[in-house]
């Protein structure tokens, strides 16, 4: 028995590391190790071992060309159960990545290079809200472009579909959207580049946005869905991407706020950055205003000019005091400390009022195990901890205002 298992485990694989990924511009990027990158998710399709069962040596190849998104699909293995022999039967791999990647994929890698050519004729989908270069040390300075889409344009649907698919590898609890509902925004990113002497664009990354309406006559725009191919990570795209967003739509007078579906921790951190550098030429935001506290005119000049609401403009106020304030100098460092603790704070004052409630109507053995929970001393530990992570967020946030200055 221990012979079959040692055997059968050879025929397990890690999908994480089975699907290779391409976002191919040229013909030799195909043979180009190099231009490979990995899932870091892929439970939606294989479950939470995240392991193929039933090949050695498996490979998933999903390449697609760089602007388009014109899809190859093959599975390459060096040997599969035999399920007479082995009386095992292998994972339906096909099966499983048809679920995920939409029809008019070629699985012929020369239908796929006739596609690649066709690459040329690709155009950036809706209109062009802002550009930006990004200076690269080996190609000299990219250039960017956001566009602003929606499923009225001609052809977007399909590429939708094609984009949509990396979701499933790259953020952990990602879903399709329901694209026949018009109140969805799409913002989409492209490099420009060059190819035989004419320019192409590359696919770089997108974001969706869902426009709630708020009685009587606003809308409030609420980021669903964002992503950076990996290639293209950890550039800056993120931010010019966000930042392009929001101006967006403050220009636009019906908003209200602009807001985030369930944000992730990075994307919390990739908004604070993209605030504060908004927030900081507001005049209420004033470096010598940040001592006096945080103030009415404060959230409301940030809700009336960047569309804002009242709690990301209090962390924006926090982190541009925190960036203000000499920390070296005792009675600074312990009024800033006073002012963020009692913030956060408020959730256990509300714990400290559920309390006494209960105290009113819980028989004595059931109110103990209620005051475990809300012991003091615990308490002053974890604001300690919650205050010392902000704190540590907040100076990587002004680092990185300060070297983009």
């Amino acid at each position: 028995l221990a012979a079959v298992e040692k055997k059968l485990a050879e025929y397990k694989c890690d999908t994480n590391e089975a699907i290779c990924l391409k976002l191919v511009r040229f013909p030799e990027d195909l043979e180009d190790d190099s231009t490979t990158f990995h899932p870091e998710y892929s439970h939606q399709s294989f479950g939470d071992d995240e392991v193929a069962f039933g090949y050695k040596g498996l490979q998933i190849q999903l390449f697609y060309t760089a602007g388009n998104l014109s899809t190859l699909f093959k599975v390459k293995y060096s040997s599969k159960v035999n399920e007479k022999f082995d009386c095992v039967e292998a994972d339906d791999i096909e099966g499983k990545i048809r679920e995920i990647i939409p029809a008019g994929f070629t699985c012929n890698t020369d239908d796929f290079i006739s596609l690649l050519e066709k690459d040329a004729n690709f155009k950036p989908f809706g209109t062009l809200l802002h550009t930006y270069t990004v200076h690269n040390e080996e190609a000299g300075d990219l250039t960017y472009q956001i566009h602003k889409a929606d499923m009225t344009c001609p052809g977007f649907q399909e590429y939708h579909e094609r984009l949509q698919t990396f979701l499933m590898w790259f953020i952990e609890t990602a879903s399709f959207i329901d694209t026949d509902d018009d109140r969805w925004d799409f913002f989409l990113l492209f490099e420009k580049y060059n190819k035989d002497g004419e320019t192409l664009y590359a696919t770089v990354g997108y974001m969706t946005v869902y426009n709630y309406y708020v009685y009587p006559d606003k809308t409030r725009p609420r980021v669903s869905q964002m992503l950076i191919l990996p290639p293209f990570q950890g550039e800056g795209h993120g931010a010019q991407l966000l930042e392009a967003v929001h101006r967006f739509y403050c220009n636009l007078p019906k908003v209200q706020d602009i807001t985030a579906e369930d944000p992730s921790e990075s994307y919390v951190k990739l908004r604070d950055y993209v605030l504060v550098k908004l927030c900081q030429s507001l005049t209420s935001f004033a470096a010598d205003k940040l001592h006096l506290g945080f103030s009415a005119e404060m959230a409301a000049e940030a809700q009336e000019k960047l569309k804002i609401n009242k709690k990301h403009a209090r962390r924006v106020y926090e982190i541009l005091r925190l960036k203000a304030t000499d920390m070296s100098d005792e009675e600074k460092a312990k009024a800033y400390r006073l002012e963020v603790k009692k913030r956060l704070f408020g959730p256990y004052r509300k714990n400290q009022r559920e309390l006494t409630k209960m105290r009113k109507c819980l028989r004595p053995e059931e109110l103990v195990s209620h005051m475990g929970q809300m012991d003091t001393q615990v308490q002053h530990e974890e604001l300690e901890k919650s205050y010392q992570d902000l704190v540590a967020d907040y100076r990587r946030t002004i680092e990185r205002l300060a070297t983009q200055a």
